[in-house]
């Protein structure tokens, strides 16, 4: 719903609609309201505040809440499902589902992953498979472990929610 307000517009009275999402210098001047979410969109704010991501072109379909690995894909930089079993590391997550060739937005770690489910409150969870997760760390001394990527990334503050950390990896 657009918020609204009156206003003295050449002298005679008008209702004018708050500004959800700006299109830049157009929007000059005008009221600033919040978006169906309640927050104010990212287009409102000045540079430099908000979200810390980077764009990244999706060289495989990304689900929601899934971990990412940055790439070089024919000389586009390129985000990919992170994996433990194939070396690919995590760099960020994506909170949106991202097609494949389209551009993902990822965040990085040290931040909140509110798109996860089934976790478990105050539990820790390592990289898993095909950008997932897992409570259980891969075991250093299995030798069928060689080669994979031992990585820690938070610990679950909900069922939804891991608080991440940007703690590096281990190629075992």
């Amino acid at each position: 719903m657009a918020q609204g307000f009156l206003a003295r517009v050449a002298g005679k009275t008008k209702q004018l609609l708050a500004v959800i999402v700006s299109v830049g210098v157009g929007d000059a001047g005008k009221i600033v309201g919040l978006g169906s979410d309640g927050r104010l969109d990212a287009s409102v704010m000045p540079v430099g505040i908000g979200a810390q991501t980077t764009q990244a072109v999706a060289s495989e379909a990304l689900g929601a809440g899934k971990y990412v690995q940055y790439h070089n894909n024919a000389g586009v930089f390129s985000a990919r499902l992170a994996d433990n079993s194939n070396g690919r590391q995590a760099d960020g997550f994506v909170l949106a589902a991202v097609a494949s060739a389209a551009t993902a937005t990822v965040y990085p770690l040290d931040g909140t992953n509110a798109q996860q489910a089934g976790l478990t409150i105050g539990s820790r969870y390592w990289l898993g498979t095909a950008g997932g997760v897992t409570d259980t760390p891969l075991d250093e001394t299995n030798v069928a472990n060689a080669n994979k990527i031992s990585q820690y990334l938070g610990i679950a503050k909900s069922v939804t929610e891991l608080v991440t950390d940007d703690d590096g990896y281990v190629v075992l």
